[in-house]
Parts: structure tokens; sequence; C-alpha cells
């Protein structure tokens, strides 16, 4: 079993360990000292463009994570080479922690109270929570229909926005042409979309000219989703009332970015949800032997639908 590993962004070692402890056959080569003619299976992530190509034996690309934009969007993709992506549930755990503390930073007006430490101000007359609450899930997959399903457990009225139509008894979930719908009855915008084609700065200036006055915005999808510049202007216009954002149009983020002094945002550097080694690995593998015997792949990727 010959797997290759391209990530040069990440630390890799520790997913080397893993399969071995897992498989002590395994034989893994990481980039750059990958076995091209060998290799049938690579676990990839954001790799450098145009190496795909080069694998003789490739049978199973896979992603480290639940994101495969870095895998569609390169144009030395072999075609017909199947791709799979990770589901864990303690992605779903950590992200759904990750939105709800976005929430409740809002919700519970903590930058006011941030702030009036600083200026030494004791306000017990303004009500510490912003209400009516009203959460848009824009994106309800995996991530975001956990989200969903804890934030309604907790009692904030929540609904949902996908692509295709979706069933939840518990929650209201718009789909196709009903976003303008969907947007119209929230107040806090939960970006959980993939990036794909269509997903590209779907945050832009057009999404937030239909929003209520004063919508929140949490994006922790990808950064190409959003237009930085956009979200800068509707803040600063009052259209929205801030942003709680995980992940950048370019990341690290760049020194040069409003972003890093603008009071209304909040941001962390795209560690919202971080893939756990040891839920992925037994998915790497069993896709690998599923795919050399001919069984159906766990968590393929649909190519139409890029996800």
């Amino acid at each position: 079993m010959k797997i290759g590993i391209i990530a040069p962004e990440e630390k890799v070692e520790s997913w080397a360990s893993t399969f071995n402890e897992y498989d002590s056959n395994i034989n893994i080569s990481i980039y750059p000292d990958i076995d091209y003619d060998d290799v049938e299976c690579i676990c990839l992530w954001k790799q450098p463009k145009n190496l795909l190509n080069k694998f003789k034996k490739l049978k199973l690309i896979h992603s480290m994570g639940a994101g495969v934009d870095h895998i569609i969007n390169d144009s030395s993709y072999p075609k017909g080479i199947p791709i799979c992506r990770i589901s864990d549930e303690m992605l779903s755990f950590s992200m759904t922690n990750y939105i709800i503390t976005a929430i409740l930073f809002h919700h519970r007006r903590i930058l006011k109270y941030q702030n009036d430490k600083v200026e030494k101000i004791w306000d017990q007359n303004t009500h510490p929570e912003i209400l009516p609450i009203n959460i848009g899930i824009l994106g309800y997959g995996a991530l975001g229909s956990d989200a969903a399903d804890k934030l309604n457990y907790m009692g904030f009225n929540v609904v949902g926005y996908s692509l295709n139509k979706k069933e939840n008894t518990n929650i209201k979930i718009y789909h196709g042409t009903e976003l303008d719908i969907f947007l119209s009855k929230i107040n806090i915008l939960v970006c959980t979309v993939p990036y794909t084609n269509k997903t590209h700065h779907l945050l832009n200036d057009k999404l937030f000219k239909k929003v209520q006055k004063g919508t929140y915005l949490i994006n922790v999808s990808r950064g190409k989703v959003q237009n930085e510049s956009h979200i800068i202007e509707y803040i600063d216009n009052g259209t929205l009332s801030g942003a709680f954002l995980d992940v950048f149009e370019k990341e690290p983020l760049p020194k040069s970015s409003e972003i890093w002094d603008h009071k209304k945002i909040q941001i962390t550097p795209h560690n919202a949800s971080i893939t756990n080694e040891g839920a992925a690995v037994p998915q790497i593998i069993e896709n690998y032997k599923r795919v050399i015997s001919g069984k159906n792949l766990i968590n393929q990727v649909d190519l139409n639908n890029e996800y």
C-alpha cells in the first residue's frame, strides 16, 4: 500500500506516523520526496499546482480535510480519478462550538463590554442580549446542519438555506430561488457553504443589499467565498453590524489588510475546525481498499456540484 502526502503548509510527520500506527505495511512518501511512479493514493492539502498528472499508477485522490476546492481547481487533476473528502464528527463538534461562540459574542455584546472595560464604564442599564436573534445558516451540509440543530436546541430561532431541497422537521430550510426570502428572515448570517465556482465571492455587495439592516456576518467556509472590500464597505455604511471571520481571501491575512484594525471585525487564523488525524486516516485507508476492490467510496465528491 503506497500513499503520498502533499501538504507543504502543514506538519505532516504526525500524519505519516498515524498511518503507520494504523497499518505498519503502508509505505508513505512525503512531498517533495514523492514516488510518482508507484504511489496509488495521494492525500492533499493546498498542494503546489501541476503535480497531479505526474502520478503513473494513481487510483485515488483524498483531501486531508472537508474542503476539495484545492483539488478540483488544480488544472493538473487527472480526469476520471475519484476524489474523496474527510467527514468527521469532531469537525462538526469544533465548527459548531466556534459558530456558537461567534453568535454569543455578538448576542451578549461582548465587544461593548470590552470597550466599557477600557473606558471604565459600569453599564447595567443596557440589556446584554440583543433581541430578537434570527440566525440563518447559509449552506446546509454536515457542518451547517449540526450547528443549526444545536442552536435550535439552545432556543434560538434558526432557518437554513441550501441550493437543493432538504428536509428538517425542526428547522425551516429554504432552497433554490428562495435565497432572498431566507435573507429577509435573519439578522445573523452564518456562512458554511463549500467553495465552488458558484460560491466565489458569494458574500458580496449584491447579497449584502438584500440583508436586513444590522445583520451580523459569520464566515467559516472559505476565504474566496467572501469579498473583503465589500464586507468592510457594508459594515462602514451600517448595513452589516459587524463580522466574525475565520477565513480570508489571502492567507495568512496580509498585514496591509484593513481588517486587522477594523473594530467591528473579529478574526481567527482559519482554525475554527481542524481535521483530526486519528479519524481521517482510517477513512483514507478504507477508501483506498474500496477503490482497489471496486466498491463504492465513502464521501466521494460529486464533480458536478464540486463537493
